[in-house]
């Protein structure tokens, strides 16, 4: 089943020529069925880039998802044109009286800045506390990630030598979690950024689990219970050319950013970046949306009970 966006969206297009199914606002009118309903909080500041590298994924599933696009108010964004934020997002006083199935918080490239320093950082603080009552499964990415480990749990960020950059191998901690059902022993993963988040404070808080894990990139994922909240510190949904926009990026701004690792054939800059991550991104998506999503989420979306303690159930 497809991804259920706005006719006019750019990522229709593009999708549609990557042959995902991505259905219309017009055709979907015309099913009888109820969409998972996914809303995703975009802070990266590419936006359209970003809700397409997402979308392709979501989309990829057998199930029919409605994505709402949603942006925060207390800072507007510079490197998207402000006529697509108008017709396609809404901000959180917007959706705020809305339920979710689940929902997507994105990073942001605002990690070496203490998480009180951010602008928007109590907008983005009431918008997690309303995911707790409002959002059945909510997945927390890169400084998403660190941002809802430290909101919810109290978990700090520390700063990195040099910046984590390239695709690493991860193994799964957790052999029973439903989120890596499929995947293999060693699976590979892109990251780009300057902080971290250690192990000894997240074990320090026993409603967290960590799931899977690489021995250069440190924690990767990390659930609460019964998989209502997911904090993800890779960036599986990058496409192919991202890593490398960044390092042209990074170079042009005189930064001394190293060739990302295990990116370019070679170490070559000059040479096409090999994809070594696409298929474990989209079981990674399809495992969250099918097991902590669809088969979870009550039907009738007003009924999402609060956040419970305890063991998920849905472990096997």
């Amino acid at each position: 089943m497809p991804i259920k966006i706005p006719n006019a969206l750019p990522a229709t297009k593009i999708l549609h020529q990557e042959n995902i199914f991505v259905m219309t606002e017009t055709r979907a009118r015309t099913q009888d069925m109820r969409p998972l309903r996914i809303v995703l909080l975009n802070l990266m500041p590419e936006k359209i880039t970003t809700e397409t590298q997402l979308a392709r994924l979501v989309g990829n599933t057998p199930l029919q998802v409605e994505m709402e696009l949603m942006q925060t108010q207390s800072h507007r964004p510079t490197h998207t044109p402000k006529e697509h934020m108008l017709a396609f997002y809404k901000t959180f006083d917007e959706l705020k009286e809305q339920n979710f199935d689940g929902m997507i918080i994105t990073g942001a490239p605002v990690e070496l800045l203490d998480f009180e320093e951010v602008e928007y950082w109590e907008e983005l603080c009431a918008i997690m506390e309303w995911s707790k009552t409002h959002v059945y499964s909510t997945f927390h990415i890169c400084w998403g990630a660190q941002a809802g480990l430290y909101y919810h749990y109290g978990i700090p960020k520390y700063p990195l030598p040099e910046k984590l950059f390239g695709v690493f191998p991860h193994q799964a901690e957790d052999k029973k979690s439903m989120l890596f059902r499929g995947f293999d022993d060693t699976y590979l993963v892109p990251h780009s950024r300057h902080t971290t988040t250690r192990r000894e404070d997240i074990d320090k808080i026993p409603e967290l689990r960590i799931l899977s894990s690489s021995k250069e990139a440190g924690v990767h994922a990390v659930t609460s219970p019964h998989g209502r909240q997911f904090f993800v510190t890779g960036h599986s949904e990058y496409d192919g050319e991202t890593l490398r926009k960044e390092y042209l990026r990074d170079r042009e701004r005189g930064e001394n950013t190293a060739i990302p690792k295990n990116y370019f054939p070679n170490d070559d800059p000059g040479e096409v970046p090999v994809v070594t991550w696409r298929s474990h991104a989209n079981l990674l998506y399809s495992n969250w949306l099918n097991y902590f999503v669809y088969q979870t989420t009550p039907y009738d979306l007003s009924q999402i009970p609060a956040l419970p303690e305890g063991q998920d159930p849905t472990e096997e």
